[in-house]
């Protein structure tokens, strides 16, 4: 039976881990800390439970990534509860837009940017609508090989085919979206929606609707359409459930064990070496890691492209996060759980924040009568290198800056914030580089300004690459999609089939 190691818990790792093993494989999955998930996950400290980075949890419709998953590697159920309101966006202008999953949303947009901007919107949902379509039942995307290149046409042609007739008469739209920016689909005139959007796409697409791919876009914005759910136990629920399933269907998940080396034989990856010293043979190595630092394992046996990224990342972001432990008595009654604060621009560093407070009834999440709650925004990664490595003092002024920066935006729309935390915890691009190793705390994986420019998931024989870095991107749901998609192609490889239980997976309330 084909051995495959899986460097990293993630989202994407666990996903392939998890369908692998679900299919008869024999997988190990290495986590070098205490618990799964990386930026996915959860973290404890003096009694409150934290998302140490995602905190909006999407595609739990039926059909929709996580509901292929959890068929794809036997979960039952995914324990939490849906959003309708999905999270409330704040405008310079004091001006709120509630993102809602039903058809309420129309009447919002329409009351927010006016009547010219519902094209916008139709467009954006016709356009979500066959992306989605299109991308959950495709390969895995770049196509890597002639064979890749095959499968891809010919699913491509069936899905146009098979479906109805509006796809093929949206094909000269996706085909010219296909190839430029958002941008180009946004009236002139409408400065309002593009500051909203804008907004909107850094925290799904890593950047604005001038660079954001325009097929990609419409999906993106499509989120709140796409089952979010509030998680009891928080997003680090998902890395749990597959870390059992996992384990269920057969195959390991070793924690403590830090991954230093990839050995290579005859130009293919046959091992992993372990800072305990361990060794760990494989037919198959998936790494649910960045580019750099599979780089940094690979050594000068790097392919070339790895060989030539620059030090850091040129591109993407960074994050700085604060982590609050919150009387709950400042929360209204009926809050929203997550909100997105819109300073001024440019949408980065302090100047777009982003929100999101642990449910009341989920009593795991905080002691008695407190709330968990977390503030973030997107950060360049080099003045917190540049600092912390020549001038520590510079580095906590920055810290305490940035902390301000933040706070001012939480307390626009939970007044009285300030007072009511009992515990404020900084995180920033250092502090996420400490705890989930990824290189220079590079998070959110690469902007999507173009489909061609896309990753492949294999990146040398026997070594496949997972999470944020590949196609689909960021989030939890995107990242599960790449990981199952992967886990696919090397079932093909195999000549093997994806099982499936009897029943499909359940949101439990």
């Amino acid at each position: 039976m084909p051995r495959v190691v899986v460097i990293g818990a993630g989202i994407g790792g666990l996903s392939a881990a998890a369908a692998l093993a679900r299919a008869g494989l024999d997988v190990t999955v290495l986590e070098a800390h205490i618990y799964p998930g990386g930026c996915a996950g959860n973290f404890f400290h003096q009694g409150y439970r934290f998302d140490a980075g995602a905190t909006l949890a999407g595609g739990f419709y039926p059909g929709g990534p996580m509901d292929m998953l959890a068929c794809a590697v036997g979960i039952q159920s995914w324990p939490g509860r849906p959003a309708n309101e999905v999270m409330q966006v704040h405008l310079p202008d004091g001006f709120k837009i509630t993102r809602w999953a039903d058809e309420r949303r129309w009447d919002e947009y329409r009351i927010a940017f006016g009547e010219g901007a519902l094209e916008f919107w139709r467009w954006q949902e016709r356009t979500a609508d066959a992306m989605w379509n299109l991308a959950l039942h495709l390969p895995a995307w770049p196509a890597q090989g002639l064979s890749d290149f095959r499968n891809l046409v010919s699913k491509g042609l069936n899905w146009l085919v098979n479906h109805d007739e509006d796809n093929l008469k949206m094909l000269p739209g996706l085909t010219l979206d296909a190839v430029r920016p958002a941008a180009a689909r946004i009236p002139l005139d409408l400065e309002r929606l593009r500051l909203f959007l804008d907004a909107q796409l850094l925290i799904s697409a890593q950047t604005t609707s001038r660079d954001a791919n325009a097929l990609y876009a419409a999906a993106a914005l499509d989120l709140p359409r796409r089952g979010v759910i509030h998680l009891e136990g928080g997003m680090g629920t998902v890395a749990n459930l597959l870390a059992q399933a996992v384990r269920e269907n057969g195959g390991r998940v070793i924690y403590r064990q830090e991954v230093t080396g990839i050995r290579l034989e005859k130009g293919r990856a046959i091992a992993v070496e372990t800072r305990r010293g361990t060794d760990y043979d494989a037919d198959l190595i998936i790494a649910n890691l960045t580019p750099w630092n599979i780089s940094e394992l690979l050594g000068e046996q790097a392919p070339a492209r790895l060989r030539r990224l620059p030090e850091r990342p040129k591109v993407g972001w960074g994050a700085f996060v604060l982590y609050l432990g919150l009387d709950g008595s400042v929360v209204p009654t009926d809050f929203i759980l997550h909100h997105q604060v819109i300073v001024k621009r440019p949408l980065a560093e302090g100047n777009c924040v982003f929100l999101s407070i642990s449910p009341e009834w989920d009593a795991g999440r905080a002691p008695h009568g407190k709330r968990a709650l977390t503030l973030s925004t997107h950060t360049n990664l080099n003045p917190w290198w540049d600092l912390f490595s020549k001038d520590r003092l510079g580095y906590k002024a920055l810290q305490a800056d940035y902390t301000e920066r933040l706070l001012s935006a939480g307390e626009q729309i939970l007044p009285g914030l300030r007072q009511a935390a009992d515990l404020v915890l900084p995180g920033s691009p250092v502090t996420f580089q400490r705890f989930t190793r990824r290189a220079w705390g590079w998070v959110g994986g690469f902007p999507q300004t173009h489909l061609l420019h896309a990753w492949g998931p294999r990146l040398m024989p026997g070594l496949w690459m997972v999470g944020d870095s590949i196609f689909p991107g960021q989030s939890v749901a995107a990242t599960a999609l790449g990981g199952l998609r992967i886990a696919r192609a090397i079932l093909e490889q195999f000549q093997m089939p994806i099982t499936n239980p009897r029943v499909r997976p359940e949101v439990v309330i």
